[in-house]
């Protein structure tokens, strides 16, 4: 089952899929850089907002945020949950924005859904683009050398429809710009138990081929991932916050 057609399937519980995520750790760590490597300004847009929690927060913060998805069964969510923002159906490699932004957020990884070198290059300059002097490009990626495919996250949630099981790891051929995130997702009703499992191709990096796209654009600072701490990134984890200020 494609990505597109999975979310589209499960788009209502896709909150429950994220359920451990801590948006509001995120958001408030992305006005932190902002405060502390950024303009101040306070236009925010969100690539890949999903149902939009992050542009909720960042509302909730006194930004004027907006987000935009490829998915629109996720807009439309997210438009419930924001109606004061505005949404649009864009690809994050070539979006346009109606005014320059202060701060832009791409979280969970989504990055890695440019897919290639070529669209992630794609997805840097347009995000330059977009932002205003001494604007902030935030996100967070993994580094492809530091992949354990054996590794993966799991939760279960409860929900009117039934008992969800989820699971995610990341898995890196060992070569070449393609790597994998696989789902696994299980919804337990009645005695039934239906599965879906699916793999979305993601542009594989290491931190330093990222920092090299990042450069001619950007003012790159690499952190530890961690959302309380701001703290520079110490050269060997796999996972890494990039707060990018444009040059």
């Amino acid at each position: 089952m494609s990505g597109n057609i999975l979310y589209n399937d499960l788009s209502g519980y896709y909150d429950l899929m994220c359920a451990d995520i801590d948006y509001l750790a995120q958001s408030h760590c992305a006005h932190r850089l902002q405060q502390l490597f950024g303009n101040g300004g306070r236009r925010h847009l969100d690539l890949a907002c999903g149902t939009g929690p992050h542009v909720r927060h960042c509302i909730d913060a006194g930004y004027a945020s907006s987000g935009l998805d490829i998915n629109q069964p996720m807009l439309d969510r997210a438009a419930v949950r924001c109606p004061e923002a505005h949404f649009s159906r864009q690809d994050m490699c070539a979006f346009t924005a109606d005014e320059p932004q202060d701060l832009i957020t791409c979280f969970l990884y989504s990055i890695h859904y440019s897919g290639g070198l070529d669209r992630l290059q794609a997805c840097i300059a347009t995000a330059h683009r977009a932002l205003a002097s001494n604007g902030l490009f935030c996100f967070n990626a993994v580094d492809k050398g530091r992949i354990d495919n054996a590794s993966f996250v799991s939760h279960t949630a409860r929900h009117a429809d039934g008992l969800f099981s989820f699971s995610s790891g990341w898995n890196y051929p060992g070569q070449g710009e393609q790597q994998s995130l696989k789902l696994c997702i299980e919804r337990s009703v009645a005695g039934e138990t239906q599965v879906w499992h699916d793999e979305h191709p993601m542009v594989a990096v290491s931190f330093d081929e990222l920092q090299t796209l990042l450069q001619p654009y950007f003012e790159v600072h690499v952190l530890e991932h961690d959302y309380e701490k701001l703290i520079p990134w110490n050269g060997t984890s796999g996972n890494a916050l990039f707060a990018c200020v444009k040059r």
